[in-house]
C-alpha cells in the first residue's frame, strides 16, 4: 500500500457514497457504492482472505478517490452513470451479452401496430417479450399480422388515405387506412392478439390445425407446410408453460456461480407462466460482497428489459428496498426457495457452472488475444503506461488527390469503433504522406488539448504510426511540440512487420506468431480498411457530384424526383420555373432557386 493510499484511508467518512480506483496511468479500473465509506473502502486493502479478482484489482490501484452521497438511492444512480461513462475493466459491463428482442405496441394511437425493438422504454407503450429459445419475434409479428388481420404499414392513419395498398387486395389487412374498418373493430383484433403474446395459445393452435388439415386435403401442400412451420413455432412457445404456475406469473431465476477465476451469471426468464429461456454471461466484478454483484447485474441488465415481478436469487440481496427504489419497481426477491421456484433456481445454477466449464479456455484464449497481449506488448516495447486505449493512423490518396486519414482506437485490445474519426486532408499538396500524417495528428492532439469535442477528449496511451522510420519521425515531432509526455508512439512497418520506437536505431522484431504482433497488425490493418472505405466514398461522391448538390433546401428525394421527371441535367437545366415547380416536393421558391442558378444575367 503506498502512502497516498494509507493517507487517503485515515481521511474516509463513515457516510454513504461511491468510490473509484484508479491505476498509476489514470485510468478508472474500478467503480462501488457502499452505505459506510470508510468501512467498505479499507477492507480492500486489510489483510483479510479475498477472491484472486479482488486480490488482481489491489494490486492495480494507485489512488481512489469518492464522492459522498445524500443517500444509498444516490449511490446506486451515481455508481451506475460513472460505470457507463468509464467503463471499468472490474466492473460488470456484460460485453458479451446480446439484447433480445421485444415486441412493443403504442395502444395511444388510433390504429395501432406491433414491432420489433431491444429497448424497453418508460413510453406508455406496451412490451411482451423477451423472445429466447430460437423464435424469431419478426416472424411472431408477421404471424399476428397475417393472422389476426392487422397492418403492416409505417403510415400514422392520423388522416384516411385516398387508395388502399395491395395487402388489401390479397386480404391480408382491413385497411384502415381508408377506414374500411373501425377504430372500434380494429380494436378487437389488436386485443385479440394482445392475448395471443400474454399466453393463450389455445384457439390459434385450434385454429392452425384445422387450417393444416383442410390444406393437406386439398393437396395444397406447399401452403400446409408453411402453416406448419408457423405452428411448430407456436407450440415451442406453448411446450415452456411450468406446471402450478399460473399464466400471470412473471419472474426470473438469477443464479451467480463463481469458481474464484471465472464467474457466471444464469437467468432463466419466466413470462406469464412460461420459461422464454436462459441466458448466461461471463462476469467480471471485483466487488467484496456477492450480494452487490448481484445488485450490479440486476441494474445492468433490466436497463434494456422488462421487469418482472418477482427475482429469485442464490445470494440474498441486502439493498432491497434502495435497489426497488432505483428501479422504480416493487420487485419480490427470494433468496430462500421452495418447490418450483428451487427447481428454477438449480436449472439457472446448472446453466452457469456449465458456462464456467465451457468458457474457461475461451476467455483464456480471449484474454491473451487482448489484455494478455497489449500487458505483453508494454513489456517487450518497455513502454511506461500499460497501452489501454491505443490509436492507429493511416493516410489513403490516389497519386496526391482526394487525401484521408484514419484514426481507429482499440480499448483493452478490441476495436472501440464509436470512437473512430477521419479526416480530410486540406492543408497538404500533392502526395505527401508524411505531412498528411502530421496534419491529421496535429488535428486530433489539438482537439485533446482544447478538451474540443466529446469524440477526442479521451486521452491516448499508445500512438501507432503506419509506417517506418520516416513516418514515425515526422509525428514525433507533433507529438513532441505538445508535451504530452505520457502519450507514447511507435510505427509498424509492413514489409517486415518491424517496429520502430522513436530515438532508437534498431527496430523490434516481435515473434511472427505472437498475440501481441497479430494484435498490431489487427489495429494497422483495420486502420488500413478505415481510410480505403473513406478515401472511396469521397472519390464516389465526387465522381457522382451534381451541380444541384449546393442548392439549400434540395435534398436526395427532391433530386431525385427531378431526375425522375427530366430524366438527364441538360433538361432540367433547360426547365422553365413552371415545369419545374410542378414536379413533386418542388415549391415555387425552390423551382426560383433552380432556374436562376443555370440563368445567371
Amino acid at each position: 500500500m503506498n502512502s497516498i493510499i494509507n493517507q487517503k484511508l485515515k481521511e474516509l467518512p463513515k457516510k454513504s457514497g461511491v468510490y473509484i480506483m484508479h491505476s498509476a496511468d489514470g485510468t478508472v479500473i474500478y467503480v462501488g457504492k457502499a452505505k459506510d465509506l470508510k468501512s467498505r473502502v479499507s477492507s480492500y486493502f486489510n489483510n483479510t482472505k479475498k477472491t484472486r479478482k479482488v486480490e488482481a484489482l489491489v494490486e492495480k490501484i494507485e489512488w481512489f478517490e469518492y464522492i459522498i452521497t445524500p443517500n444509498e438511492l444516490d449511490a446506486f444512480a451515481l455508481e451506475n452513470n460513472l460505470i457507463k461513462k468509464h467503463q471499468p475493466f472490474y466492473n460488470i459491463l456484460l460485453k458479451d451479452s446480446k439484447t433480445f428482442p421485444y415486441i412493443k405496441i403504442d395502444l395511444k394511437k388510433k390504429y395501432p401496430l406491433f414491432s420489433v425493438t431491444r429497448k424497453v422504454l418508460n413510453d406508455g407503450c406496451k412490451y411482451f417479450g423477451p423472445f429466447l429459445a430460437g423464435v424469431k419475434a419478426s416472424k411472431i409479428v408477421e404471424f399476428l399480422n397475417n393472422h389476426f388481420k392487422l397492418r403492416n404499414c409505417k403510415n400514422s392513419l392520423e388522416k384516411p388515405l385516398k387508395r388502399e395498398c395491395v395487402n388489401f387486395s390479397i386480404g391480408l389487412c382491413p385497411a384502415p387506412c381508408t377506414r374500411k374498418i373501425s377504430e372500434g373493430d380494429y380494436k378487437i383484433q389488436i386485443n385479440k392478439a394482445i392475448e395471443f403474446l400474454k399466453g393463450n395459445y389455445e384457439d390459434v393452435i385450434k385454429s392452425l390445425e384445422e387450417k393444416m388439415a383442410t390444406l393437406a386435403n386439398n393437396q395444397n401442400f406447399e401452403k400446409a407446410i408453411e402453416v406448419r412451420e408457423t405452428y411448430n413455432m407456436i407450440n415451442r412457445l406453448n411446450n415452456h408453460s411450468i406446471a402450478n404456475l399460473p399464466k400471470t406469473v412473471n419472474k426470473d431465476a438469477v443464479c451467480y456461480m463463481s469458481n474464484d477465476i471465472t464467474s457466471a451469471i444464469a437467468i432463466i426468464t419466466v413470462r406469464n407462466g412460461r420459461i422464454l429461456g436462459v441466458q448466461t454471461f461471463s462476469i467480471m466484478d471485483a466487488n467484496i460482497l456477492k450480494s452487490e454483484i448481484i445488485e450490479s447485474f440486476i441494474i445492468s441488465y433490466y436497463e434494456n428489459a422488462i421487469l418482472p415481478d418477482e427475482i429469485i436469487t442464490n445470494i440474498p440481496i441486502l439493498n432491497t428496498e434502495t435497489l426497488n427504489s432505483f428501479l422504480g419497481k416493487k420487485i419480490k426477491y427470494i433468496s430462500n426457495p421452495k418447490g418450483v421456484n428451487l427447481n428454477l433456481l438449480n436449472m439457472a445454477k446448472e446453466n452457469a457452472n456449465e458456462h464456467i466449464e465451457k468458457n474457461i479456455s475461451k476467455d483464456k484464449q480471449k484474454y491473451d488475444n487482448t489484455l494478455g497481449a497489449i500487458k505483453t506488448l508494454q513489456e517487450k516495447l518497455g513502454l511506461k503506461n500499460l497501452p489501454r486505449r491505443i490509436e492507429c493512423y493511416d493516410i489513403s490518396n490516389i497519386s496526391g488527390t482526394n487525401k484521408v486519414a484514419s484514426m481507429v482506437v482499440f480499448y483493452d485490445g478490441e476495436p472501440q469503433k464509436k470512437s473512430y474519426r477521419k479526416f480530410k486532408i486540406k492543408s497538404v499538396q500533392g502526395s505527401n504522406d508524411f505531412a498528411s500524417l502530421q496534419e491529421a495528428l496535429t488535428r486530433r492532439l489539438t482537439r485533446l488539448k482544447n478538451k474540443d469535442g466529446e469524440s477526442f477528449k479521451e486521452r491516448p496511451n499508445l500512438l501507432i504510426i503506419d509506417g517506418g522510420k520516416g513516418q514515425l519521425s515526422a509525428c514525433k515531432e507533433v507529438l513532441d511540440s505538445f508535451n504530452f509526455d505520457d502519450i507514447e508512439i511507435i510505427s509498424l512497418a509492413k514489409k517486415l512487420e518491424e517496429v520502430f520506437l522513436p530515438n532508437k536505431a534498431n527496430s523490434v522484431r516481435l515473434d511472427h506468431s505472437s498475440a501481441p504482433l497479430k494484435l498490431l497488425q489487427r489495429i494497422r490493418d483495420e486502420a488500413h480498411r478505415f481510410a480505403i472505405t473513406f478515401h472511396r466514398q469521397i472519390r464516389n461522391k465526387k465522381m457522382f457530384a451534381s451541380p444541384l448538390d449546393d442548392l439549400k433546401g434540395l435534398g436526395e428525394k427532391k433530386k431525385e424526383a427531378l431526375f425522375i421527371a427530366f430524366n438527364d441535367i441538360e433538361k432540367i437545366k433547360s426547365a422553365s420555373i413552371e415545369e419545374l415547380s410542378s414536379v413533386k416536393g418542388i415549391d415555387l421558391k425552390l423551382a426560383n432557386q433552380i432556374f436562376n442558378k443555370f440563368h445567371k444575367t
